[in-house]
C-alpha cells in the first residue's frame, strides 16, 4: 500500500455526491445519525451492564455524591467514575432544557452517542495525515457502521466515550511519530489530557495501547524519536494530576474498598478467568471480527495481507504498532467480549481503507477473500433471519421490522459483491456503510424495542403502577427475577428478595405491599402465605424471556386485600 494524500490516490468515492466529499465531517455526522438513531430512544435499558451503569449514575444524581458509586445499596467499586459524570452531566442538561428526565435511558445513552461521534470525527481528522484525505473518510465512514459500535453507542456504559479519548490520543500519537520535529507542546498536553481521561473511564485500557503502541514502535525502529516529541517528562504527571483527584477521594471515602476490589476483583478475575461467563479461546477475536466489524471486515480482512507487506511504510508501521500488540494482549485475557478490542477499530478501519482507495494495491490472497466474502454473507443474513424468527420463536408473530431486514440484506449482500468483483473496493466499503442503515433500522427501531417478551422490567414496572399508583419502591418486592433493570424500572429501593418465603413475609410486613413472585418460587410462597394466615390477591401477570439467564420466567403480582 502506498499511503499519500496525492490526487491519484484520492480516487473519487463515487457514490458520494461532490458536495459532500467537499464537506466530509457533515456527510460523517449524517451517516452516524441514520446508523444510529434507530433504537435510541425506544430501547429500554438491556441488562446487565447498561442499567447498572445508568442506575448508579441516577443515584448520583439523586444524592448528589459524586466520588462514590453506588448501586441499591452496594459499592459498586468496578470502573471510575468518569462515565457517570458524563451520565449524570447529561441528565442535568436534558432536565434542565425539560427536554428529557432521569428515568429515561435513553438520557444516559447520550455520552455513548456523543463518544461514538466524536471517535468517527477522529477517525477522519487524524486519518487524513496517515493515509489521505479520502481514504480518511472512507474509513471514518467503515467504522461508523461497525457492528460493535453500532451497539455500543446504543449502550449506557463505557466502551463508546473510552473510544473517543484512545482514537483522539493516538491520533495526536501519530502526529509525533510521522513528523516529530512539528509536535508542539499543546498537542503533548492534549495527548497526555486525554489518556488521563481514558483512565477515568475505564482504568488502565486506554493508556495501555499507546504504551504497546510505542514499545512496538521503539523496538522495530530501533529508535524513538517522537518520545522527546511527546514531552513525557511533565506529560506523565499532566496526566496523573488529571486523574489522580478522584482516585484520592474514592481512596478516602471507601476506606481502600475501591481499590481492593476493582484491582484485585474486577480486573485481576477478567485476566485470570472467564468472569461472568465471558470466558474465549486465544482467537476469539480474529474469529469474531467478521460479526463485529460488519458490513466492512472483509474488506479488513482483505487488506491484511498487503498491509503486512507494506509494514516498512511508516503510516502502516504505525497502524499495525497501534493493532497487534493489544490484539494480542486481548486475546490472551480470559474474560472476553466483542467490544474489547474496539479501541483497535480506527487503525483497521483505517488500513482496510488505504487499501481500498489505493491505485496500485495487491490484490488479496483467494482464502482471505473467501472469508471476508463469507462473514459478509453470514452476519447479513444472520442479522435478517434474526430480526425475522425471534418474534416468531418468542411470541409467534412476524414484525413488520423483520420482513424489512430481508430484503435489506439480500441487497447489501448482492450489491457489495457485484461491487467487489469489479474491484471498485472504495465504492464497496462505502455502499456498505450505506446499505447498513435500512438493516440495522429494521433491526433495532422495527424488532428489537417491539419484542415485549424480552422487557420484563419495564411491563412489571407498567404493572405495579396499574394495580397500585403511586407505590413508593420500598414497598414493591421481587422474587425469582433480580437483573440489574428491576432496579432502573422500578426504584433503587425495591426488595429483591430470595425466595418464595421471604416474598410472603415481606407482603405481611405492612399494609399496601406488592410483591412480584417467580413461578419456581410460588409454591413456597402460597405454603408460607397459608402458615402466616395471609389470603393474597392476585393483580397481574408478567411472561417473558430472561436473555440474561436463558430461560422463561413468570412474575405473579400479588397484594393483600385492604
Amino acid at each position: 500500500m502506498h499511503f499519500s494524500a496525492s490526487p491519484r490516490q484520492d480516487l473519487s468515492l463515487g457514490l458520494l455526491p461532490d458536495a459532500l466529499q467537499q464537506r466530509p465531517r457533515l456527510f460523517l455526522v449524517l451517516l452516524c445519525l441514520l446508523l444510529w438513531l434507530p433504537g435510541f430512544f425506544t430501547l429500554p435499558a438491556t441488562d446487565r451492564d447498561e442499567a447498572r451503569f445508568a442506575q448508579a449514575s441516577r443515584q448520583m444524581v439523586e444524592s448528589g455524591d459524586y466520588v462514590r458509586i453506588r448501586f441499591g445499596e452496594e459499592e459498586r467499586n468496578k470502573k471510575p467514575a468518569g462515565i457517570h459524570w458524563l451520565q449524570a452531566g447529561s441528565v442535568h442538561l436534558l432536565e434542565a432544557t425539560h427536554l428529557g428526565d432521569r428515568n429515561r435511558i435513553w438520557a444516559y445513552r447520550i455520552p455513548s452517542l456523543l463518544g461514538a461521534l466524536l471517535a468517527v470525527l477522529a477517525t477522519h481528522h487524524w486519518g487524513r495525515a496517515i493515509v489521505g484525505r479520502r481514504a480518511a473518510l472512507l474509513g471514518a465512514a467503515m467504522l461508523a457502521s461497525c457492528l460493535v459500535l453500532v451497539a455500543e453507542a446504543h449502550i449506557a456504559k463505557t466502551d463508546a466515550a473510552l473510544l473517543a479519548s484512545v482514537t483522539a490520543a493516538m491520533g495526536l500519537f501519530a502526529a509525533a511519530y510521522l513528523r516529530p520535529g512539528a509536535f508542539t507542546g499543546r498537542q503533548a498536553a492534549g495527548f497526555w489530557l486525554l489518556l488521563g481521561l481514558s483512565i477515568l473511564l475505564k482504568g488502565p485500557v486506554g493508556p495501555m495501547v499507546p504504551l504497546l503502541c510505542g514499545i512496538t514502535l521503539a523496538v522495530a525502529d530501533r529508535e524513538a524519536p517522537w518520545l522527546r516529541a511527546l514531552r513525557p517528562g511533565w506529560g506523565l504527571p499532566l496526566m496523573i494530576a488529571a486523574a489522580a483527584p478522584w482516585f484520592i477521594a474514592i481512596g478516602l471515602a471507601t476506606e481502600g474498598r475501591f481499590f481492593q476490589q476493582a484491582v484485585g476483583g474486577d480486573m485481576l478475575s477478567k485476566i485470570g478467568s472467564g468472569e461472568e461467563k465471558h470466558w474465549g479461546p486465544p482467537g476469539y477475536y480474529l474469529l469474531t471480527f467478521g460479526i463485529a466489524a460488519f458490513p466492512s471486515a472483509w474488506i479488513v480482512l482483505c487488506a491484511l495481507p498487503a498491509a503486512w507487506r507494506d509494514r516498512l511504510n511508516p503510516p502502516t508501521r504505525f497502524l499495525l504498532a497501534w493493532i497487534v500488540p493489544s490484539w494480542l494482549i486481548f486475546e490472551a485475557v480470559q474474560t472476553k467480549l466483542p467490544h474489547y478490542t474496539l479501541p483497535l477499530f480506527p487503525a483497521l478501519m483505517l488500513l482496510g481503507a488505504a487499501w481500498a482507495m489505493d491505485p496500485v494495491r495487491g490484490q488479496p490472497g483467494r482464502w482471505w477473500r473467501r472469508a471476508g466474502i463469507a462473514a459478509l454473507v453470514l452476519v447479513a443474513a444472520g442479522l435478517a433471519v434474526a430480526a425475522l424468527a425471534a418474534p416468531w420463536q418468542l411470541e409467534r408473530r412476524l414484525l413488520p421490522g423483520g420482513l424489512i431486514a430481508l430484503p435489506a440484506a439480500a441487497a447489501l449482500i448482492y450489491l457489495l459483491l457485484r461491487v467487489g468483483r469489479q474491484r471498485a473496493w472504495g465504492r464497496a466499503g462505502l455502499l456498505g456503510a450505506l446499505l447498513a442503515i435500512p438493516l440495522y433500522a429494521a433491526v433495532l427501531e422495527g424488532v428489537a424495542p417491539r419484542l415485549a417478551a424480552l422487557w420484563i422490567a419495564p411491563r412489571l414496572a407498567d404493572a405495579v403502577a396499574a394495580s397500585a399508583p403511586g407505590l413508593p419502591a420500598g414497598q414493591i418486592g421481587v422474587t425469582g427475577y433480580s437483573e440489574p433493570s428491576l432496579l432502573f424500572s422500578l426504584g433503587q429501593d425495591v426488595r429483591l428478595l430470595r425466595t418464595g418465603m421471604d416474598a410472603a413475609q415481606f407482603l405481611a410486613g405492612g399494609p399496601g405491599r406488592v410483591v412480584a413472585v417467580g413461578n419456581r418460587a410460588e409454591a413456597d410462597f402460597r405454603r408460607q402465605a397459608a402458615t402466616l394466615s395471609l389470603a393474597p390477591q392476585e393483580l397481574a401477570s408478567v411472561t417473558g424471556f430472561n436473555y440474561s439467564r436463558g430461560r422463561w420466567v413468570t412474575l405473579l403480582l400479588f397484594r393483600l386485600p385492604s
